[in-house]
């Protein structure tokens, strides 16, 4: 019987190269490392609190008890997706290898798969700030309202102990703009001899990663039923300034296989690639709302 090839083991490292350039919600995978999904299909994410000081009586052998209370977060992973393309070998030849396999796993990875990873995590971060009743900002942004705007963010968060260090800014190339041209920003420009101009914004005050996304990848909700698109009446994200510790980004199970022909009866003499991923976002309740800010559009 003809080998079949296991393309996670064989691509395994192309295929996280390729994820560490195009997916533009990586960092989002990378947080709460504490935190495992278990042998099912639930993540548990455990919450603890603890009761505070009261006042010591000097005459007293006794210190005043306390309490404490620990409890789980059970979330159940949902995004599950699969897809298989059956390759007749005919196709293979005829193409001049254009329809190889592997290049067929190259460009579903890079126009179906890793989008639509990035399109889940962000409307899943939308739809649970609407389930928790936050306000989703927006109000128009200018080049004259911008900062005052981004300030009024870090302000927020920072009055309710967000440590301003471990935000990740992601946004579209529109507000990118915005804040290149934004009114009351200072630049010195230093253009040296057959050397060019950098005007591009990589930081800004205590904000030490600012990821663009692709607007098209950034909308409030998907229709998944054949693929990713935006559903009818998705708004438009600008920008979702956030903890990656308060949300727990994870894919469980990524499957990938290519069957070569005569070894799979269903499709006889031609090559069979599978593919599967299951994934989920889930958001910390009580640090999310504090440790997250949306504005889209209105």
């Amino acid at each position: 019987m003809p080998n079949t090839i296991n393309y996670v083991t064989r691509f395994e490292s192309k295929l996280r190269e390729l994820y560490g350039q195009e997916l533009t919600s990586d960092l989002l995978f990378h947080s709460n490392s504490d935190i495992q999904v278990t042998n099912t299909k639930y993540i548990k994410i455990p919450t603890l609190s603890v009761s505070g000081y009261k006042d010591h009586s000097r005459g007293s052998m006794n210190y005043n008890a306390g309490s404490y209370n620990n409890n789980f977060e059970q979330k159940t992973l949902a995004h599950d997706r699969d897809i298989e393309f059956a390759v007749d070998p005919m196709d293979v030849d005829e193409t001049d290898m254009i329809l190889a396999i592997g290049n067929i796993q190259n460009r579903f990875e890079k126009t179906q798969a890793i989008p639509e990873l990035d399109c889940y995590t962000y409307s899943k971060l939308y739809s649970e700030a609407t389930r928790l009743n936050m306000t989703i900002k927006t109000t128009a942004l200018t080049a004259a309202n911008v900062l005052s705007d981004f300030d009024a963010n870090l302000e927020s968060m920072e009055d309710k102990g967000v440590p301003l260090d471990r935000l990740v800014l992601f946004c579209t190339a529109g507000y990118k703009k915005l804040l290149k041209n934004a009114e009351g920003v200072q630049r010195t420009l230093d253009v040296k001899t057959g050397g060019g101009i950098d005007r591009r914004v990589r930081t800004l005050d205590d904000i030490q990663h600012i990821q663009t996304v692709p607007s098209a990848r950034f909308k409030s909700a998907f229709d998944f039923t054949d693929g990713c698109t935006a559903a009818t009446g998705a708004k438009q994200i600008d920008y979702i300034l956030i903890d990656p510790e308060c949300q727990v980004s994870r894919v469980k199970y990524s499957y990938i296989h290519m069957f070569a022909p005569g070894s799979d009866s269903r499709t006889a003499d031609k090559y069979l690639y599978q593919n599967r991923r299951l994934n989920d976002t889930f958001v910390i309740d009580h640090l999310f709302t504090d440790g997250c800010i949306i504005h889209a559009q209105a």
